[in-house]
């Protein structure tokens, strides 16, 4: 008769024991694995989804506010989320920063609805500022150089766009927390001549190409943070 000993009995646990914590630790491994790469598969759908949050539902939302309105008022609704105010015969007279009597009822009917719409919690936590940008053309007498055009150009342009920001933030139909979010996320900025555009309203550099009556013109134009989220979320990826 054969008998094993109490050693080899003992060595044959010691190995079955061995290989079955090896099992559970590589289980654990992939399933740490699967853990992270779920993770990562998460964070890579956010990306996307920040863009169609914010970007196509801004875009969305202020088309569909305001597409029965636009020609009326002389604006267009760029890819970029900018609202373009392009007739400059209803916005200021030739030189002046006063903001005519159908401007002051253009903005009483677009801003309080546009504001709302910023304002919204799908929206606002991702608003990084809204630019009020006023353009001028090249053009400012016949007497003045090039240098003192856009001098002057300058100063006119940031006047007209400090006008309107005093005249949007002292509107009654605006509520005193509309108000308060206004003044912390709007700026009022004049850009004179530098950004100049033609027929088509596409951007020229070449004076001899431009359109003075397209290049005067008020612009509402939203910055978002969706760059920063973005950034964000490859960062905690990387």
């Amino acid at each position: 008769m054969i008998f094993k000993s109490k050693n080899s009995n003992r060595s044959g646990e010691d190995y079955w024991i061995a290989l079955s914590d090896i099992m559970t630790a590589l289980m654990l491994l992939f399933l740490l694995i699967s853990v992270v790469y779920m993770i990562k598969v998460e964070d890579s759908v956010k990306i996307p989804k920040i863009f169609k949050e914010t970007s196509q539902g801004l875009s969305d939302r202020l088309n569909k506010e305001f597409q029965k309105d636009l020609h009326a008022w002389g604006a267009v609704i760029d890819t970029d989320l900018t609202i373009r105010f392009t007739q400059p015969d209803i916005l200021f007279s030739t030189g002046s920063s006063m903001l005519s009597p159908k401007f002051k009822q253009i903005l009483d009917q677009f801003f309080p609805r546009y504001l709302a719409i910023m304002m919204q919690n799908e929206f606002i936590n991702n608003i990084e500022e809204i630019r009020i940008e006023g353009h001028t053309s090249s053009f400012w007498g016949q007497n003045s150089n090039p240098n003192e055009a856009y001098l002057k150009n300058m100063a006119l342009s940031q006047e007209r766009t400090r006008a309107v920001l005093e005249y949007l933030i002292n509107n009654p139909l605006l509520k005193n927390d509309q108000k308060e979010w206004l003044k912390k996320h709007f700026r009022a900025i004049g850009f004179s001549s530098a950004r100049l555009l033609n027929s088509n309203s596409q951007p020229v550099l070449d004076i001899s190409q431009e359109d003075p009556n397209k290049s005067q013109r008020v612009e509402f134009r939203v910055r978002t943070n969706i760059e920063q989220k973005v950034a964000d979320v490859i960062k905690n990826n990387s």
